[in-house]
């Protein structure tokens, strides 16, 4: 072979490999996860599916002590491709459990023994005095007979909802949960019990044992009592998995509003076991100077239940919303406190008497 010409060879031989070598990149690091994601097995792409949305949109980790990549590391290694459903749905629920969120749930749909629910939240002080509906009757019997010795009459029951009363001068409002009419109704409603009740000296508002509902109808009810415009509550939504990758606050005013108002004293009755809404509902009484709140603290979940499918057709919610005073106030996971601590046992069954309303009524007679 001619000297010249097997240069000539060698030199085309690099020439193609270079070019190789500039034609074929690295893959990315996207590309790479991408890959690996796609090698994943259907228990595992479950998994990494949840984890990852809590991860950019959970709310509290902080908040709540509990390091979820820790988490990640501890559970993730215990599914494989031989995880079963039910395997499975355990593992999540003990990824889920350490949140103790009331707004974190997992549910499987079905009938029997294929339907599933998990949510980590914790047992109410309430709860655990009263934990059957036998109880709660009771209890709820107790706070009438309570009404009725202190000069009351029969309670009425409207939409399922409220349940109100009064004596001479006083009057009683218990709200039951906060939803469950349109805006229209519950107008209605409201003007007939306010108007009512309009010429007491203050009313009793308990909403004890309260599931929650919407914001909507909560600021729709305090139009009536609010003396002034202003600031409700501020809020803002997680957005990404940094910590503090949140979006832009955002302001909600309450506003004096509906055709009957009520602007004597007020007593609200919270526990434990006042969830959700009933949350916003008792932060937002706090600040008006009228009202004073009387029993235990409230639950303490505030945000709006962000409620997502996976794809295996597992339906799942997670808390994503911040929600602060007009003082710029977190009360997540605390509950909002009361001016008066008052608790309720079971042992005020036996004593036919509801301590709660006892030291309302209390209050109240020294207002006069």
């Amino acid at each position: 072979m001619n000297h010249l010409k097997n240069q000539s060879c060698w030199a085309t031989l690099i020439l193609v490999a270079c070019s190789l070598l500039v034609a074929t990149p690295a893959p990315s690091q996207d590309e790479k996860a991408g890959a690996e994601k796609a090698g994943l097995s259907a228990p595992e792409k479950i998994f990494e599916e949840l984890w990852g949305v809590f991860n950019e949109r959970y709310a509290f980790f902080k908040l709540r002590g509990v390091d979820w990549k820790a988490q990640y590391r501890k559970h993730r290694p215990r599914v494989t491709a031989k995880t079963t459903d039910d395997e499975l749905f355990g593992i999540l629920s003990e990824l889920l459990a350490p949140l103790k969120d009331g707004h974190v749930t997992l549910a499987i749909k079905g009938k029997g023994k294929g339907k599933k629910e998990f949510c980590p939240e914790e047992q109410s002080d309430f709860e655990r005095e009263f934990p059957s509906r036998k109880l709660q009757k009771k209890f709820w019997n107790m706070i009438a007979g309570t009404l009725k010795a202190a000069g009351f009459s029969e309670p009425k029951e409207l939409a399922k909802i409220f349940s109100y009363c009064r004596s001479k001068d006083l009057g009683y409002l218990r709200i039951a949960e906060m939803e469950g009419l349109g805006k229209k109704a519950l107008d209605r409603a409201l003007d007939k019990i306010l108007g009512e009740l309009q010429d007491t000296r203050g009313i009793i508002v308990d909403i004890r044992d309260n599931p929650g509902g919407t914001d909507d109808f909560v600021y729709r009810i305090l139009t009536r009592f609010v003396d002034k415009k202003r600031v409700g509550h501020y809020k803002k939504t997680k957005k990404g998995s940094g910590e503090d990758d949140f979006g832009k606050i955002r302001t909600r005013h309450l506003e004096p509003g509906g055709a009957v108002r009520y602007k004597s004293y007020l007593m609200v009755l919270t526990n434990d076991a006042s969830y959700s809404a009933a949350d916003v509902f008792a932060m937002l009484m706090a600040d008006l100077p009228q009202a004073t709140l009387i029993g235990d603290h409230t639950n303490g979940i505030f945000s709006d239940m962000l409620e997502r499918k996976l794809s295996n057709g597992w339906k799942y919610t997670l808390s994503h919303q911040r929600y602060y005073s007009a003082a710029k106030i977190c009360y997540e996971s605390k509950g909002i406190p009361v001016d008066l601590e008052v608790r309720n046992t079971r042992a005020d069954l036996e004593k036919g008497a509801d301590p709660m309303i006892a030291k309302a009524l209390e209050l109240l007679g020294k207002r006069f």
